[in-house]
């Protein structure tokens, strides 16, 4: 029997054609926010329904600060999901975490400058708590789903997320190293930010690919290095992926399926219309569609 929850998958474009997926199509949707980054694969794995995006779009058109976050993970919604995997890659800023490492993330930081990353604007105001950006208990799925196909995976880190889209320079690597920081990456804050706003549990598991340019016995990281790391982790992020969905409780246990009850500060009826329109996949439980 299908499960109550469906999975979405962020990722590569080759994450989606894991062995066993079934009943597989193509879903291209319009959002109030414009076009996500391509067509989503739907699907049924191990009798869970699974949602996958390629975030850069297929073929890696899209660059960082490009991308269409608020309609890719609208679009998910639309479309059912409930819990959001997110895999991604990201340069090590710690000597035990290696290329080709996992690690589960629990913590960010965001560097970046040129992003819309809420739903909320235009006539209508929410504040989503955030001081714990990931979703435990979808966190520990991803964790156990990964020591189960005995990648080396590491348990927490803090995700700094650069704008991009060139690398960092020494002294920003150094910078972010004295900070304490574990992995930097281009992606992934707004995709969490923006699942919280939208009420989907979210975790990141970030794949090593290099070691920045900090290490002074590694040469300062290269499109070859990381490309070359990337294709050898696909495998292992399949793999997880395909260990992660039959482990997704059915129901959730955590507080982001109510992330807004108390987080919409506008009173009803000052919210327009146009504000309702656009937000009603996420706020008319809350505030109803009617004006007034």
């Amino acid at each position: 029997m299908t499960q109550a929850q469906t999975i979405g998958v962020i990722g590569g474009s080759g994450l989606y054609e894991i062995e066993g997926l079934k009943d597989i199509r193509e879903v291209t949707l319009a959002t109030p926010f414009g076009a996500p980054s391509d067509a989503y694969v739907t699907g049924v794995l191990d009798g869970v329904r699974m949602v996958f995006l390629p975030r850069h779009g297929r073929g890696h058109r899209i660059s960082p600060s490009e991308i269409n976050f608020r309609a890719n993970i609208w679009g998910l919604k639309k479309l059912g999901v409930t819990r959001v995997l997110s895999l991604s890659a990201v340069g090590s800023m710690r000597e035990d975490i290696a290329p080709g490492d996992f690690v589960v993330i629990d913590q960010f930081i965001d560097r970046t400058r040129h992003r819309p990353d809420t739903f909320f604007s235009e006539g209508v105001v929410a504040h989503v708590m955030f001081a714990d950006p990931v979703c435990g208990e979808l966190r520990r799925v991803a964790l156990e789903a990964a020591r189960s196909i005995g990648v080396k995976v590491h348990d927490g880190g803090t995700y700094v997320n650069m704008e991009g889209p060139q690398f960092s320079t020494r002294a920003e690597s150094k910078l972010y190293r004295s900070w304490g920081v574990d992995v930097i990456g281009m992606t992934n804050l707004q995709e969490a930010k923006l699942a919280r706003e939208a009420e989907l549990c979210y975790a990141t598991i970030a794949m090593a690919t290099d070691y920045d340019c900090w290490h002074e016995e590694h040469e300062a990281v290269t499109v070859e290095a990381v490309v070359a790391v990337m294709g050898r982790n696909v495998g292992n992020a399949k793999a997880l992926v395909m260990a992660a969905a039959p482990r997704t409780p059915t129901v959730r246990s955590c507080g982001c399926g109510s992330a807004l009850r108390h987080a919409i500060m506008t009173a009803k009826d000052r919210i327009p219309q146009a504000a309702r329109d656009r937000l009603g996949l996420l706020i008319d439980k809350y505030i109803g569609p009617e004006q007034g």
